[in-house]
């Protein structure tokens, strides 16, 4: 009896493999307790209009004159094989005749309909529908199988959950579409409610707590271990609803939950919690259509760190790695500074960093716990030293354009020398400043051969779009001044030559060439080149620049009525790079001479026929640290020059300098000219940044009797596009948002001014083709006509936001707002709310 049970059951599961719950497969005559082998003689495909036979028969592996067993695994396999293909909602496979030893078998299928169309309905935006085609990527044609469908539910459903509409219900229609055969249109029909918001977070089981032993975060309550605000701000993505909060909207959203609850975890890790772990958590929706979540937190004990010490050291002694470390007995256990201290930290004043910085590649730490007493930790750092790796090879990937020679140069680790950690990463920092590469995508690839005690070191790199094309429009002078600029950022003049090096025209030297040309027509033009060798004779980093540029402002006639001023210039400079105080500073000695010719002109300048000329020697000293150009986060810009012209008075006999008119007074200028420029960038995440910039800058005189030149003054105000170079008279523009142009200096300009400036930077892009970032600003200045006047708090403030783009045809272009919130004595239009556009300029 118990052999015929055994019998009974096997027969009906080979009967349910073989077929799904509507697959039959029953004939009187078979005797289904003994398999039996047949011939397949015959096979009819039932249900079919829009696929051909002969291909379904194949699909199904079942063909004519093949050995069968029923029953058996051959037709179950046949059936799996169908359902593979997602073309059919029902199979049956049923007997047909049975002959002796032959048999004949019928395929009864039904199609799954195609997607003719789809389209929604419900209390939707058009926005919504934009962005739920882009996600479901339904396309016509495509199989209506339940999955599709299923699938096509769960990305909406996650669309509005993470929206914050947790009630959103979808439901689905499908329609047979009479103008396409065997096709259907897909209705999702979508009811998404109210937007659910957080009402309150509950934390119950932190000690010292009023409340009845819970914390709700919308109410002050006495001191924990964790603060509420800690508390609240641990949990970056899971906010508490609340009117003013304008940036992280309050929705609950399980992904972003679950990693905020390991955020408040690590919150209590970092103040000495280590054993701190939430218990369990819940959330319900309240009558209001709001959401409570609950969580319990076990804090466990409060640790300290306890005694800390070294073995395995012989390079360092123990009371250096101790000051090295900078953990004192008696502090908070936290297990991420000791990682820091310990492995490595963006200040690189770690351990590792010292033992790496000596060549000490193959280092190694293992902070061992050796005792717990009274919630104390003694610690005993194991260190493995090592031998100290020379570095074998260098190379570099990715360079497409760039020659290997140009970065070669910028990079600091040399075959040869020690392994140095900081000399990669000074490395990275030189190729970023080059603006030829992504630095999101800088990579280095460190291979180390402990048998030798060397190390291979590759550089990727890749390559971007550095040239530039400027097309500006401006007002000057009365009229609309237009401007095409074009600039090379990674020229090769060595192979100008050559006809295949033109694409379009021939780089990767890293040479800069810049062309630039103004005209408003017949009244204005302006030439512009310059030209930039960064390592003149390739073997040190001394750079070579020249620029030549003239300029012809007239009044548009060619007869004696004509009215022109006409401006030649010619500079020539050389920087080094320097080695003290650090290589980080540089200097810059240049060789100016500018010449103005003025015929019967009606001008700013204060004479009509004549000529004054401009020769000076400028010398900068600077040091940036920046770490990149198109979105600096940390390091500092100072620069301090001094622009001096020969002291002409002090070598003419002139007693009464009133006797002379301007011409005479103005033929060869001379003045001396200070600026001072600082800026800094303080991270405070990887896209948030604070940058800060001070500024000033004076003109002054060596004789008191001659007078302050009217040349090389400043102009402070506006976007400090003014006139795009129509005024020639070598003034600086400086802008200062809030304010029209030029409206905060003198009518004849200033010879002093000051500048403070605070932006508080969010990059909303990294793309090196488009590096975008959204920023608020404070700022303040002013401008006087003498020293005398001048006061460094008695300065004109504004307020604002903007934003820049960094195009990589055009550079960075900027859109602020500003509002001015002092107003200018006798220019009572000059301040308050006004837009500000500008191009090429990122302090």
């Amino acid at each position: 009896m118990r052999g015929k049970i055994i019998l009974i059951l096997f027969i009906l599961i080979s009967q349910n493999t073989m077929l799904n719950a509507q697959d039959t497969i029953v004939n009187e005559s078979i005797d289904y307790t003994q398999p039996k082998e047949y011939t397949l003689s015959g096979i009819s495909i039932f249900g079919i209009k829009y696929l051909n036979k002969s291909t379904i028969s194949d699909i199904s592996g079942l063909k004519i004159n093949q050995k069968i067993t029923i029953p058996g695994n051959d037709i179950s396999t046949a059936i799996n094989k169908l359902w593979k293909q997602n073309l059919f909602s029902n199979i049956n496979i049923e007997l047909g005749e049975i002959i002796n030893d032959s048999i004949y078998l019928k395929i009864i299928l039904e199609e799954y309909p195609r997607l003719s169309k789809f389209k929604f309905s419900g209390n939707i935006s058009k926005s919504d529908i934009t962005n739920l085609k882009e996600d479901l990527q339904l396309m016509r044609g495509k199989i209506l199988t339940e999955n599709l469908i299923k699938n096509s539910i769960n990305k909406i459903e996650k669309f509005y959950i993470d929206k914050g509409f947790l009630n959103v219900q979808i439901n689905h229609y499908l329609s047979k579409d009479s103008l396409s055969p065997n096709s259907s249109v897909l209705i999702l029909d979508i009811k998404k409610s109210k937007k659910i918001k957080i009402k309150d977070i509950v934390v119950y089981g932190r000690k010292k707590m009023l409340n009845n032993n819970k914390t709700f975060f919308n109410k002050k309550d006495t001191i924990y271990a964790i603060s509420n605000k800690k508390l609240k701000k641990s949990m970056k993505e899971t906010k508490v609803k609340n009117k003013w909060r304008f940036f992280k909207v309050s929705k609950f959203i399980k992904a972003n939950y679950d990693d905020d609850k390991e955020n408040i975890i690590s919150e209590y890790n970092n103040k000495g919690y280590r054993d701190a772990k939430i218990i369990n958590d819940t959330n319900y929706l309240n009558n209001d259509n709001t959401l409570t979540i609950e969580m319990t937190i076990d804090e466990g004990e409060l640790y300290l760190f306890g005694n800390i010490s070294f073995i395995g050291n012989i390079r360092y002694t123990n009371e250096e790695l101790s000051r090295q470390i900078g953990i004192k007995k008696g502090d908070l256990f936290n297990q991420s500074i000791l990682d820091s201290r310990l492995f490595g930290n963006q200040e690189g004043n770690d351990i590792s960093s010292l033992y790496l910085d000596d060549g000490y590649l193959f280092f190694n730490a293992t902070p061992i716990e050796i005792s717990t007493n009274n919630n104390s930790i003694d610690l005993e750092i194991r260190i493995y030293e090592g031998d100290q790796a020379r570095i074998n090879k260098i190379s570099v990937n990715g360079n497409t354009k760039t020659q290997d020679h140009v970065i070669m140069r910028e990079i600091r680790t040399r075959p040869g020398d020690l392994f140095k950690r900081s000399d990669i990463m000074r490395s990275q920092r030189e190729l970023a400043q080059m603006q030829y590469f992504d630095p999101e995508a800088f990579d280095v690839k460190v291979e180390p051969n402990p048998s030798r005690n060397e190390v291979d070191i590759t550089y990727i790199v890749s390559e971007k779009s550095s040239d530039q094309i400027q097309m500006q429009g401006g007002w000057g002078g009365g009229r609309v001044v237009g401007s095409l600029g074009l600039t090379f950022n990674n020229f090769s003049s060595k192979n100008i030559l050559k006809g295949e090096k033109w694409r379009p025209l021939p780089s990767g030297d890293g040479q800069r060439l810049s062309l630039r040309a103004s005209s408003n027509g017949a009244y204005y033009q302006n030439y512009n080149m310059a030209f930039t060798e960064p390592w003149l004779g390739g073997k040190k980093p001394t750079s070579l620049q020249v620029s030549l540029y003239r300029s012809i402002s007239s009044n548009g006639l060619t007869s004696e009525e004509r009215q022109e001023i006409q401006v030649s210039g010619l500079s020539l400079g050389i920087g080094k790079r320097l080695k003290n105080p650090d290589d980080y500073f540089t200097l810059y000695n240049g060789l100016n001479y500018v010449q103005y010719k003025l015929n019967n002109s009606q001008s700013f300048f204060s004479f009509r026929n004549g000529e004054s000329n401009n020769v000076n020697y400028n010398i900068n000293i600077g040091r940036n640290s920046v770490d990149q150009i198109n979105f600096p986060r940390q390091g500092s810009n100072f620069l301090l020059s001094l622009k001096v012209s020969p002291p002409y008075s002090i070598f003419d006999d002139t007693d009464d300098y009133s006797t002379l008119t301007d011409q005479e007074k103005y033929e060869w200028v001379e003045y001396y000219k200070w600026k001072f420029k600082a800026t800094w960038f303080s991270p405070f995440t990887d896209k948030l940044v604070l940058a800060t910039r001070t500024e000033f800058g004076f003109l002054g005189a060596y004789n008191e009797q001659l007078g302050i030149s009217p040349f090389e003054r400043f102009y402070v105000g506006g976007d400090g596009l003014s006139g795009m170079g129509y005024m020639n008279d070598g003034r600086e523009l400086v802008s200062l948002r809030g304010y029209s142009n030029n409206s905060i200096s003198p009518q004849t300009g200033a010879t002093i001014y000051n500048k403070y400036t605070a932006e508080l930077r969010y990059a909303l892009s990294l793309n090196p083709s488009s590096t975008m970032y959204a920023l608020a600003f404070i700022e303040a200045g002013n401008a006087w006509e003498k020293f005398d006047n001048f006061n460094p708090f008695g300065v004109k403030r504004t307020v604002g936001i903007g934003v820049k783009i960094m195009l990589p045809m055009i550079g960075m272009m900027g859109l602020d707002y500003g509002w001015g919130l002092d107003e200018i004595p006798g220019n009572p239009d000059s301040n308050g709310g006004q837009f500000h556009f500008s191009i090429g300029q990122n302090f």
